[in-house]
């Protein structure tokens, strides 16, 4: 097989950063704008964020859709086309919301509904594509180098998008939004023109196959795939931890380490440094393992296995620290704590991003988009409720526990159990099975079936 080149990762890492600049200018801006601006309850964008990520329920439909079509490429130019409308359509509701607050919030509704689904049909074909057609050592390298290329849009959307909002206008609004869905459509058509090459020997190709099952039927059967199944548990759970303690990071370093505004968002830029270190570390080990040889003795050096676990161990941990952090105060270096969990973060994020790319070509044939589907759904609904549970949690530990900082502490030791659930659990995933006895006999009853093969290390 002819896998990509970093030429061809790379143009694939520029749809994931177009993707990045639209999702970043209605999740963040947009919303500050609701809140500040227009003085509207932080509920409202709370619930179509919350939103945008319910739809993406949808990702194992769309992934099937891709699956039966035999290309990835419409269905990444179809979704991005979806998310660049919903942008432009979701500042034009927030600049409406000044004369016709129903009609707009509406109309905001609809916009975050098409934002979600956008994201679910361009990121979970971009990933098929990626897992089909990256060779299984670079896998992790290529994920970092989307995910690093995704955070780069976000920071230059940001950036941008920020100075040319001054001074800030609803009209202003509307047009950097157009400005930014329109580039990240055109960057979107060039990075993935002839990507899969000629689309009509892939329809002939396509043509020749037995038909696709309903698509009911292709999810009960990845589901019944104990890997598959278990990868699933193991996104939710441990995207569940990753993201609960988002919204009450910086609250803790005020209420207990009297940080201030200012303080506790450097102290978020310290995290996310460690996160892109992490992303770094899994890249490099991956490289340094290929080039090192074969060997089982350099493998692991590589093994997407060990950093996903390894991630999760070191997250687990950097949340221990947190744990004691909230009980000891001030003493506590807290800067370096948060270092150490961006970096853990970030080695098992890329770590289970690798992993997810090397599981979803095993089990059965023709079925990659239903499990990166699957998968990302997981991943979704784990990050729409993640802030909810982390911040119901700590208001119900600020009532139980009178200390402030024993009422953080208490969640940050749930989330660090969480993390040590989901090393189990991926470890569990990866582990290889005991070597079965030679049979005599070579029928096609004495072979294993996909789901033994899946069960490999990754």
């Amino acid at each position: 097989m002819n896998y990509f080149g970093w030429a061809r990762i790379a143009r694939l890492g520029l749809v994931q950063a177009a993707l990045g600049a639209v999702v970043v200018l209605t999740t963040s801006t947009i919303n500050r704008v609701m809140v500040v601006e227009l003085a509207l309850p932080a509920l409202l964008p709370g619930l179509l964020v919350g939103l945008h990520y319910l739809v993406q329920m949808a990702r194992p439909r769309m992934g099937h859709g891709s699956d039966v079509g035999g290309r990835r490429t419409p269905w990444i130019v179809g979704g991005m086309a979806l998310l660049a409308l919903g942008g432009v359509t979701a500042a034009v509701a927030t600049a409406w919301m000044d004369s016709q607050r129903a009609g707009a919030i509406a109309l905001a509704f609809l916009a975050f509904t098409m934002i979600g689904l956008g994201v679910s049909a361009s990121g979970t074909s971009l990933l098929v594509m990626l897992a089909k057609n990256v060779a299984p050592h670079r896998r992790g390298p290529a994920a970092t180098l989307v995910w690093m290329m995704m955070i780069l849009g976000f920071a230059m959307t940001a950036g941008v998008a920020g100075k040319l909002l001054e001074p800030y206008s609803p009209e202003r609004l509307v047009a950097v939004s157009a400005g930014v869905s329109c580039l990240a459509m055109l960057v979107t058509l060039f990075a993935v023109w002839g990507l899969e090459g000629d689309p009509n020997a892939r329809s002939q190709d396509v043509a020749q196959e037995p038909p696709k099952p309903a698509f009911v039927d292709s999810l009960k059967e990845v589901w019944a795939e104990p890997v598959a199944r278990h990868f699933t548990q193991f996104v939710f759970i441990s995207m569940l931890a990753y993201s609960a303690q988002d919204l009450i990071l910086e609250p803790f370093a005020g209420s207990v380490f009297g940080f201030t505004p200012g303080a506790s968002t450097q102290l978020s830029g310290v995290q996310h440094a460690g996160v892109l270190l992490g992303m770094l570390l899994v890249a490099g080990a991956g490289l340094l393992g290929a080039r090192l040889g074969s060997s089982s003795r350099w493998r692991v050096v590589g093994s997407l296995r060990g950093w996903t676990v390894g991630g999760c161990i070191g997250s687990a941990l950097a949340m221990v620290g947190l744990t004691i952090g909230g009980v000891l105060g001030a003493n506590w270096p807290l800067h370096a704590n948060v270092f150490v969990l961006g970096v853990a973060n970030g080695a098992f994020s890329i770590g289970a991003i690798g992993s997810m790319m090397q599981l979803a070509n095993q089990g059965r044939g023709s079925r990659e988009g239903v499990r990166m589907g699957l998968w990302g759904a997981a991943q979704a609904i784990a990050f729409g409720i993640g802030g909810l549970v982390g911040t119901a949690a700590s208001d119900l530990a600020h009532v139980l526990i009178a200390s402030p900082g024993g009422a953080y502490a208490s969640v940050f030791a749930l989330e660090a159990l969480l993390f040590v659930v989901s090393a189990a659990m991926a470890w569990r995933i990866a582990a290889p099975r005991p070597p079965q006895r030679a049979l005599a006999s070579t029928d096609s009853s004495s072979l294993p079936h996909n789901n033994d093969r899946a069960a490999a290390p990754t």
